[in-house]
C-alpha cells in the first residue's frame, strides 16, 4: 500500500515540475518564408552543374503550432530545417525568412533549440549528468548554478526520464538507455533553455510506433505552451499524422499508398480517378494505377486552385506584434549562458568524467603494464658500469622516448574527428567559445596522460637497474611527460587539419616513423641534406634527455650522442608543445569560419 502511495506522490511531484516548468513566459516567435529557394553547386571533373534543393517553399507556423515537414529521402526536408533554424550559408538562399518580420540574428541562436536526427551525445556521462552540462552552458548568466540544475531536475521530470536519470547514454561499445530515452535526451538539451522556436529532424526515426506516437504527443505538449515547434517526418502512421497543426509536403511527395498505386486501399477523388481513367486509356494499359507524374501533376493543381491563395492571404496579414518583440529578435548581440572562465571550468569537468572510462579502460591498462613487464625483464637489472651495458640501456631509453611518441599521437589523432559533430551542434546553439572549448579538451587530458605513464615507469625502471635517486627517476618522468604533450599536439594538429581518420592515420603513420627514424639511435651521421629533421623529431630530443639524465654525470658521450645541458631539447619540446597545439586550434578555428559562412 505504501508503494502505491509512494508512486502517486512521484506522480505527481513529476506533473508539478512539468507545470513549474511549462508555465515559464516564452517569447512568441512567428515564423515566416516566402518562396524559398536553395541551391548547391555540384563540381565535375569538366563543368560545375546547379542543382535546385528547394523550389519555392512558402509557409508559416505561429506560436502554439507544430509544423510538419514531410516527403520521402531526398526531398529536402532536413535542407529546410537547417534553413529555417539558421544554420546553412544564407548567401545561396534564395526567397524570404522573417521571425516576428525581422531577418534571422545572432540572438535567435539562444531562442532555438535544435535537435539533430543522429543522437549527438558522450556515451559515458549520465541523462542526469547530460541535462546538468547543458543547462550550465546554455542558460543566461543571471541564473546561479543551483537554479540552472534545478531546471535540468525540472526537464528530466517533464520528459519522463527520472527511471534514467543515472543511467549512461550508451553507444556503440557501452550500453546505455533505450532509443526512446536517447531521443527524449536530445529535446531536454534543447527545451532546457525554453526555447521560442523548437526544430526537430526525423524525431521519430528508428522508434517503434507506441515510441513515436509519445515523442509526437511531447512536442504537441512543448508547442502548446506557447512554442513553434517545426519538425521533419518520413513516413507516420495515420495517429501521428492527426498530430500535426500544419504540413508541408516536399520533392513530389505522392501521399504513401496513393503514389504507389494501392487504390483498392484508400480513397481516391474522383478528379484523379478520371485522369488515372483517361491515362490507361491512351496508354492501353489498363490497370488501373496512377502513374507518379499524374499524382504529382493532380496534387500540384490541387493546391494551387484550392489552398495557394487563401495561404497567401495568410502570410501577408498582419502579425500581433509590438515594437518590443520585434526588436529583441532583431539584436545582433550573442548571449552567453556563462563567462569564458566558466566554460573553461565546465568542459574540463565534463571531459574528464566523459573520457575517464577510455583512459583506464582494461585493455589499455593491460597494454601498458605488459609492455612495462616485458620490457623489465629483457633488461632486467642491466648494467650502466660497462660500455656494452650502457649501449644495452640506450636502446632501452630509446624504446622508451619511441613507445611514449607513438601512443600518444594515434591517441589524439581521434580527438576532434570524433567529436566533430558534437562540435558543430554546440557551437552552433551558442554553448561555448572555441577557444574555451579547445583549451578544456586539451588541457583535461592531461591530468589523465600522467597517470599510466607513472604506472608504466614505477614498474619497468627499477626492473631494468636504472638509477635508483628520486631525482633521476622524477626527471626521466618530466622527460617522457614532455615527449608525450609534445606527441599528443602532433596528433591533434594532424587530426584537426584533416578531419579525416584514414588520412590522418596515414600522414601520422608516416610522420612518426620519420621521426623514429630520425631520432639518433638507428642512424648517427645523418647527411646534412636531411639532418634537419631530427630536430622536429620529440623522439630525438626526448633520447637525448633521457641519456642525459643517466649519464651526464659519468660521461660526455653515450652511444655517439652528447648528453649536454638539455636545455635545447627542452625548449624544442615546449616549442612543439605549442606549436602543434596552435596549430590545431587554427584549423579548428578555419573550420568553424567556413561552416558559418
Amino acid at each position: 500500500m505504501s508503494r502505491v502511495s509512494d508512486n502517486n506522490a512521484e506522480d505527481v511531484e513529476a506533473r508539478t515540475c512539468k507545470m513549474k516548468f511549462q508555465t515559464e513566459p516564452t517569447l512568441p516567435i512567428y515564423l515566416k518564408f516566402t518562396d524559398v529557394t536553395y541551391k548547391v553547386i555540384i563540381k565535375g571533373m569538366t563543368s560545375c552543374e546547379e542543382r535546385d534543393i528547394l523550389n519555392g517553399i512558402t509557409g508559416a507556423v505561429n506560436p502554439g503550432e507544430v509544423l510538419a515537414l514531410m516527403g520521402p529521402s531526398g526531398s529536402g526536408k532536413t535542407t529546410l530545417l537547417n534553413l529555417l533554424g539558421g544554420r546553412l550559408i544564407q548567401s545561396t538562399v534564395g526567397g524570404s525568412i522573417t521571425y516576428n518580420d525581422q531577418p534571422y540574428s545572432k540572438f535567435l541562436k539562444s531562442r532555438i533549440g535544435f535537435v539533430t536526427e543522429d543522437d549527438v551525445l558522450f556515451p559515458h556521462l549520465t541523462v542526469e549528468e547530460t541535462l546538468m552540462y547543458a543547462a550550465r552552458l546554455r542558460l543566461p548568466k543571471v541564473l546561479t548554478r543551483q537554479q540552472k540544475e534545478k531546471r535540468a531536475v525540472d526537464v528530466i521530470y517533464e520528459l519522463g526520464l527520472e527511471r534514467c536519470q543515472d543511467t549512461m547514454i550508451g553507444g556503440s561499445f557501452v550500453r546505455g538507455v533505450s532509443g526512446g530515452e536517447r531521443k527524449r535526451v536530445c529535446i531536454g538539451n534543447e527545451i532546457i533553455i525554453n526555447p521560442s522556436l523548437l526544430f526537430l529532424d526525423e524525431p521519430t526515426s528508428g522508434l517503434d510506433s507506441t515510441t513515436a506516437l509519445r515523442t509526437i504527443q511531447t512536442l504537441q505538449d512543448i508547442a502548446e505552451v506557447g512554442k513553434t515547434v517545426i519538425t521533419t517526418i518520413h513516413q507516420p502512421s495515420s495517429r501521428l499524422f492527426h498530430k500535426f497543426d500544419k504540413l508541408i509536403l516536399l520533392g513530389k511527395e505522392f501521399l504513401l499508398d496513393l503514389a504507389n498505386g494501392n487504390l483498392t486501399d484508400i480513397s481516391v477523388p474522383s478528379e484523379l480517378e478520371d485522369k488515372v481513367q483517361m491515362e490507361n486509356s491512351e496508354t492501353e494499359t489498363g490497370n488501373g494505377k496512377p502513374p507518379p507524374a499524374v499524382v504529382h501533376e493532380y496534387l500540384v493543381e490541387a493546391y494551387e486552385s484550392r489552398v495557394a491563395d487563401t495561404e497567401k492571404k495568410k502570410l501577408m496579414a498582419p502579425l500581433p506584434l509590438d515594437d518590443e518583440l520585434k526588436s529583441k529578435v532583431s539584436s545582433s548581440k550573442r548571449q552567453w549562458g556563462a563567462s569564458w572562465w566558466q566554460q573553461y571550468c565546465i568542459l574540463f569537468c565534463r571531459g574528464i568524467k566523459e573520457r575517464k572510462h577510455d583512459y583506464f579502460s582494461w585493455l589499455r591498462i593491460t597494454q601498458v603494464l605488459s609492455t612495462a613487464i616485458i620490457l623489465g625483464l629483457l633488461w632486467w637489472q642491466s648494467d650502466s658500469k660497462t660500455i656494452r651495458g650502457r649501449q644495452d640501456q640506450a636502446g632501452w631509453l630509446f624504446f622508451i622516448a619511441v613507445f611514449w611518441g607513438f601512443f600518444p599521437v594515434f591517441t589524439a589523432i581521434f580527438t576532434f574527428p570524433q567529436e566533430r559533430a558534437m562540435l558543430g551542434k554546440e557551437r552552433a546553439a551558442d554553448m561555448y567559445r572555441l577557444s574555451a572549448y579547445f583549451l578544456a579538451r586539451t588541457t583535461s587530458d592531461l591530468p589523465l596522460d600522467l597517470i599510466l605513464p607513472v604506472l608504466f615507469l614505477l614498474v619497468v625502471y627499477f626492473m631494468a637497474g636504472l638509477r635508483l635517486s628520486a631525482s633521476h627517476f622524477f626527471l626521466s618522468m618530466l622527460t617522457v611527460f614532455l615527449c608525450i604533450v609534445a606527441a599528443q599536439g602532433l596528433g591533434l594538429a594532424i587530426g584537426a587539419t584533416l578531419m579525416d581518420l584514414k588520412r590522418a592515420t596515414t600522414l601520422a603513420s608516416v610522420t612518426v616513423m620519420t621521426f623514429m627514424l630520425a631520432g639518433g639511435y638507428f642512424v648517427k651521421k645523418v647527411p646534412v641534406f636531411i639532418s634537419w629533421i631530427r630536430y622536429m623529431s620529440f623522439n630525438y630530443h626526448t633520447y637525448k634527455l633521457l641519456l642525459k639524465v643517466q649519464y651526464q654525470d659519468i660521461m660526455p658521450t653515450v652511444n655517439g650522442i652528447k648528453t649536454d645541458s638539455g636545455l635545447k631539447e627542452v625548449g624544442a619540446l615546449v616549442a612543439m608543445i605549442f606549436g602543434y597545439r596552435f596549430l590545431a586550434y587554427l584549423s579548428l578555428r578555419k573550420m568553424q569560419l567556413h561552416c558559418e559562412a
